[in-house]
């Protein structure tokens, strides 16, 4: 088919690598395709309010290496369940869908590159299924889309969290502490586990193995008997006790955005921790750090091959697809498939079965460690 105009919008939290896609997808098009590329601002809300911008050569010459999305992004917008708040306070929600489908039809746009995480790609999915050409790029720094081997943006969040574990590591052996590194991990515990790993991290707490806190203050102290008095803590913003939840704020944002913002387990779980042992116990959250700043290498990558390849699915009429990684190839998987899917860690993972065969504790009654 002949590709005239094509449009593209980041959907959900920001991270490293979005602007490589954009650049990489604005070139593709117009090289390969001689097209116009429009982006669309801010994610679905951009789509239903008729935001966009033309993207050229030009304008994206210099955003490679740039953190963030030049296009802007947002939690909220999904045209399926649109929420605003009423005059009264309350929130009401209501179905714009059609309006984002008439947005596509009134820019005439002949694909819909869609970039974003899982509960993106549903969206996606179901502007499909009304009519929209699209293609979905994987977005998520928490790695947790199925059938992609890897999403931009995680490897990234990996290095920033096993930098600030390497800086941990310094002070906690200073002070004698037990320092906690809180990272970003809803329901998956990718970054966490791999950050862990990677930073020589004594503990690792993941959403999927629910800890309980004897077996992390056992470890603690088994350390300190053996002449090593502090200890290092990776804990997900999702982890939880056995028998818990997930720790999480509230607040009139996350009322809107409609799901609630985990956060805080880090600072529950030193409390915990300093009721059964006399060694200081101190809490860093790394929060946004994790989404912000240059990609590293692989993302930068990654990023200009989903793109470039989602140009090329989209001049063959290949939509209601996702590109995704497939060592070494980039491949096309239906959204179908993976649409409001999340990829947790697996409690066979060799992943979590090396951690263990190390020393590095889980917080489970039955683990090696």
């Amino acid at each position: 088919m002949a590709l005239k105009k094509v449009g593209i919008l980041t959907g959900g939290g920001d991270c490293a690598g979005l602007n490589a896609v954009i650049r990489a997808v604005t070139r593709a098009a117009i090289i390969q395709e001689n097209c116009t590329v429009i982006g669309i601002e801010e994610g679905f809300e951009g789509l239903v309010c008729n935001r966009t911008q033309e993207l050229t050569i030009r304008s994206t010459r210099d955003i490679l290496t740039l953190g963030g999305t030049i296009l802007g992004t947002t939690n909220k917008g999904n045209p399926f369940e649109y929420r605003q708040y009423a005059p009264d306070g309350s929130i009401s929600i209501h179905d714009y869908s059609d309006r984002a489908f008439q947005n596509c039809k009134a820019l005439g746009l002949d694909c819909l590159m869609v970039v974003g995480g899982e509960g993106t790609m549903e969206i996606a999915h179901r502007l499909y299924q009304m009519g929209v050409p699209v293609i979905g790029i994987p977005k998520t720094i928490d790695n947790d889309l199925e059938m992609t081997d890897y999403t931009f943006g995680f490897q990234t969040a990996v290095e920033v969290a096993s930098d600030a574990m390497d800086r941990l590591h310094t002070t906690g052996r200073s002070h004698r502490r037990v320092m906690i590194l809180e990272v970003m991990g809803r329901n998956a515990g990718w970054i966490a586990l791999e950050a862990g790993i990677a930073g020589g991290a004594h503990v690792i707490l993941i959403p999927e193995i629910p800890y309980r806190i004897e077996r992390v203050v056992e470890k603690i102290r088994l350390r300190a008997e053996g002449g090593s008095p502090y200890s290092i803590v990776m804990v997900a913003e999702g982890a939880h006790e056995e028998g818990g939840s997930a720790v999480a704020q509230e607040s009139a944002a996350t009322r809107l955005q409609g799901v609630p913002q985990l956060g805080g387990v880090g600072f529950f779980l030193a409390g915990q921790i300093q009721e059964h042992i006399t060694l200081e116990v101190r809490c860093t959250v790394l929060g946004h750090i994790q989404r912000g700043g240059s990609p590293c290498a692989f993302d930068r990558v990654l990023g200009t091959r989903l793109g470039s390849r989602a140009v090329e699915a989209a001049a063959r009429g290949e939509f209601g697809n996702m590109v995704a990684l497939r060592t070494p190839e980039v491949i096309l998987v239906p959204l179908a498939e993976i649409a409001g899917k999340c990829r947790t860690v697996p409690l066979t993972s060799q992943m979590i079965h090396c951690a263990e065969a190390i020393g590095i504790n889980l917080g489970r009654q039955n683990g090696f460690s």
